[in-house]
């Protein structure tokens, strides 16, 4: 048996309200998150979306994270669209080599049987 250990997260941000006080700048919140510029824009690895009670809906490859957490969040055909509002914190771990994201991702799903992903899936529910 192959013996995997996930990536540790390296930036977790959760969805809040923004507290706007005297002359700071507004950001523009993104389905209730605004730390988005947290997450690295130009380094690849995987995203990771919980909701409120730690269930993870969705887990997610990019080259690129900033831009594909985004996108989750405005494209129309992201396996997030129906269920954008549930998203309740975002852990992102930077991992470069696509082999090792490729086989992060299958395995958290997996092991992680995360609610929303439908490709890469190889566990059955039990009935």
């Amino acid at each position: 048996m192959i013996n995997i250990q996930p990536p540790k997260a390296d930036v977790t941000i959760t969805q809040r309200k923004q507290e706007i006080t005297g002359d700071e700048a507004v950001i523009k919140p993104l389905f209730g998150f605004i730390d988005l510029h947290d997450i690295p824009r130009d380094k690849g690895g995987i995203i990771q979306f919980f909701n409120h009670s730690g269930e993870l809906l969705f887990v997610g490859k990019a080259r690129k994270l900033r831009q594909r957490v985004k996108k989750h969040f405005e494209d129309s055909v992201s396996p997030l669209k129906n269920h954008r509002e549930e998203v309740y914190r975002i852990t992102v771990s930077i991992v470069e080599d696509p082999m090792e994201r490729d086989i992060y991702e299958t395995y958290l799903i997996n092991t992680q049987k995360a609610k929303y992903n439908v490709d890469k899936v190889f566990y059955q529910e039990q009935e």
